[in-house]
């Protein structure tokens, strides 16, 4: 054996010592009775892995169930929000509320909403 073949070989063992090291500390931690332990770990990387993607499927639930897209009452601009909320129109800038899935005015108590209607006026003459 030459002198660089045998660094080969111990640059070779080194790269495969670092990746057997932790398989050999969890089967050492198996044979002597410490398999709660190993499994515990498991278990806590499983819950790393799997905690986010729960997260992401209950925030995308929770959306579908709480967004409203409707209209303005007052402008008749689109948007989206959130139920339950008062907040201002982009738009017009009239607060809104969200009740019942539509957006409503925010109007003082004892204030009556009147809606106008358009007609058109014709003469008579005799």
């Amino acid at each position: 054996m030459n002198q660089d073949s045998f660094k080969n070989f111990q640059i070779g063992f080194a790269e495969v010592s670092r990746f057997l090291l932790p398989f050999a500390v969890i089967w050492l931690l198996g044979a002597i009775g410490l398999g709660w332990l190993v499994k515990s770990f498991f278990i806590l990387v499983g819950l790393i892995l799997i905690t986010p993607v729960i997260a992401f499927f209950g925030f995308r639930w929770w959306l579908r169930r709480n967004l409203i897209q409707a209209d303005c009452p007052v402008c008749q601009y689109e948007f989206v929000s959130l139920n339950q909320t008062e907040f201002s129109c982009p738009n017009c800038n009239e607060p809104l509320k969200v009740e019942s899935g539509r957006f409503n005015r925010l109007t003082p108590p004892g204030t009556i909403d009147v809606s106008a209607v358009e007609v058109s006026a014709k003469t008579i003459e005799d």
